[in-house]
């Protein structure tokens, strides 16, 4: 019977977290030469590469990512068992939430927070990424949940389920210098005017284009941005105006210092929780889904 050297699958995760051999072997007080053996030993072992060389960084293939995840799992049920010997808290649950781009890190927190109140103590890893690479992982259970703006896309031959969360009306925000000046007549007032949009591609901005040619509007684009953090950023600074949904108005308001300037009427947005589960069984997911309907997006 095969047998895994925990030892060697150390050396992995050591290596995996820090994305350096050198950095790794100084915090295992190995050289160099003696850690990348034991990783070759350990991808031998599973008949499978764990890293592939990207310049001085080794990168995690696909069959790593999975490894790491359980490696990441068992050293941290190590360490619980040494916490439930020396009378500390024992086991926590473990939420590994996948967050698309596209969605606004203020509700991907809001939609994160209730697993965190639940009875039982919640550990919660968060990934960042495209909406494909996220279902990805999540086909090969590297995630238990993926937050996106969009349901599953159709080109995507996965075995998951769309959970609608909710939906928001869209409102445009900025500075008092950009709100005074064209706050009177909007939404025509806002022809030419500078604005910041989601990248291309995305749901909110094509929803947002077909919008602005009904009304025959054509703002000025001054910014485009995957990360919807950076684009309020700019927001901040007075470089345009930009739109957000409804829900996280407060938040915004209260962050990055801007207004309300006017809302997008007949535009709303849609978020969703992707799983694998069609009846949703993990206690944190469940915990989410369920305050996202009856409290946030209520």
């Amino acid at each position: 019977m095969y047998s895994l050297n925990y030892q060697h699958l150390y050396y992995f995760w050591t290596v995996s977290r820090h994305g350096n051999l050198t950095r790794a072997s100084a915090e295992l007080l190995l050289t160099p030469q003696t850690v990348s053996t034991q990783i070759r030993s350990i991808e031998n072992s599973l008949g499978a590469k764990l890293f592939s060389r990207e310049g001085r960084r080794l990168v995690l293939t696909d069959v790593g990512h999975a490894v790491y995840r359980y490696a990441d799992e068992i050293f941290h049920l190590g360490r619980e068992i040494q916490n439930v010997v020396r009378g500390l808290p024992g086991r926590n649950i473990c939420l590994v939430v996948g967050v698309a781009d596209v969605v606004p890190k203020l509700i991907a927190h809001r939609l994160i927070e209730p697993a965190l109140q639940m009875k039982e103590p919640v550990r919660v890893i968060c990934r960042e990424g495209g909406t494909d690479r996220l279902l990805a992982e999540l086909a090969i259970h590297n995630l238990d949940v993926v937050f996106s703006d969009t349901p599953i896309p159709p080109a995507v031959k996965i075995r998951a389920y769309n959970h609608l969360l909710g939906e928001s009306a869209v409102m445009f925000m900025a500075v008092d210098k950009l709100i005074r000046k064209y706050r009177k007549g909007f939404p025509e007032s806002i022809n030419d005017a500078p604005i910041l949009l989601p990248a291309e591609g995305t749901t909110l901005r094509g929803t947002l284009e077909q919008w602005f040619d009904s009304l025959k509007i054509q703002p000025r684009i001054v910014g485009e941005f995957e990360d919807s953090a950076l684009l309020k950023a700019f927001g901040r600074a007075g470089v345009g105006i930009f739109a957000v949904p409804s829900v996280i108005q407060v938040e915004v308001e209260r962050q990055y210092g801007v207004g309300f300037l006017g809302v997008a009427q007949g535009i709303t947005e849609r978020f969703y929780a992707i799983s694998l589960e069609r009846k949703i069984r993990n206690q944190a997911v469940d915990a989410v889904c369920k305050a996202a309907k009856s409290e946030f997006f209520s």
